[in-house]
């Protein structure tokens, strides 16, 4: 197949994979989405299976539109270790493999969001993250250290927060769950009340699909006092990850991205108040829906952009 001047990007997060292609002006020319990934998934053999599944499926859906000539791709938990992956990508879209570039995916959204040394990104997906380029390329960051350890805000968060508060109650109050709106969409997310249905989604699912569950708990939040306190809660560890950057770089704008921090203008508003609680100086917060994918295409057929 001939390959046209585009540049394909990727995102690839917990809850999907987002690509997209851009012609030579930067111009979105098409774009889609395939079940979410991670690099963390090179782990082990059934990983590493359903990540080269995945990208599969990417590379039918971006050769139905004609073979890009570049390719940037942002990866959650790439640790830097490229070879495999772009042995793949190189094989399933006949790129070069020195027209594929590899890097975290807060990399990419911090270019979509910002100019190097412009601000600060807060990202909540199924995790999160605060990221920072400075203007010469070095990368910092607070939090984004998976969803085990903390990533607190992020979706995942969300959703083990509200199992956590709807099981520590049954415990005290069997049977109290049928009074909560909350435990009512969690129990219907995961397909019943029983412990054995929550134990099979917490324990089996990826963390993605587990992320997932944070929609539940936003669907419930107009009725239930509960979720409106882990939804305020979760914009605070939000604001908590941008003041750790300002307290080491200093005060620049702020901008929150990402999926969980959508799911309810909650979020948003207990971010933005804890900002303005914790801080002697004004801190501008701005709440953008993220496009990694499309600064990941505009970046590879521009790759100069790159920092």
């Amino acid at each position: 197949m001939e390959a046209f001047d585009t540049g394909l990007g990727i995102d690839a997060g917990g809850t999907q994979t987002r690509w997209a292609l851009a012609d030579v002006a930067g111009t979105i020319v098409a774009e889609g989405q395939v079940a979410g990934s991670s690099a963390l998934q090179m782990a082990s053999p059934e990983g590493r299976a359903r990540l080269r599944a995945t990208f599969e499926a990417l590379a039918g859906d971006v050769l139905a539109h004609g073979r890009p000539r570049r390719i940037t791709a942002g990866l959650t938990g790439f640790g830097g270790d490229t070879r495999l992956l772009a042995e793949w990508l190189a094989e399933l879209l006949g790129v070069a493999p020195q027209e594929i570039s590899l890097c975290n995916d807060t990399e990419i959204a911090y270019l979509d969001a910002f100019e190097p040394g412009g601000g600060y990104l807060v990202y909540a997906g199924t995790g999160s993250i605060a990221a920072f380029i400075d203007t010469d390329g070095t990368f910092h960051r607070a939090g984004g250290r998976g969803v085990v350890l903390d990533d607190g805000g992020g979706g995942f968060w969300i959703a083990r927060e509200a199992m956590r508060r709807i099981w520590r109650r049954e415990d005290e109050q069997p049977g109290a769950w049928q009074a909560s709106p909350l435990a009512h969409a969690v129990f219907d997310h995961v397909g019943g009340s029983d412990w054995s249905f929550s134990r099979q989604f917490i324990y089996t699912r990826e963390r993605g699909e587990i992320g997932q569950l944070a929609l539940a708990v936003a669907r419930s939040a107009d009725a239930d006092a509960e979720a409106r306190d882990i939804l305020r809660q979760a914009g605070r560890e939000l604001a908590r990850l941008a003041q750790a950057l300002v307290a080491r770089l200093g005060a620049r704008p702020i901008v929150l991205s990402g999926r969980a921090a959508e799911l309810h203008p909650l979020v948003a508003q207990a971010m933005r108040d804890a900002l303005q609680e914790g801080s002697n100086e004004t801190l501008v917060l701005e709440q953008r829906t993220a496009r990694p994918h499309a600064a990941a295409a505009r970046l590879a057929i521009r790759p100069n952009l790159i920092p």
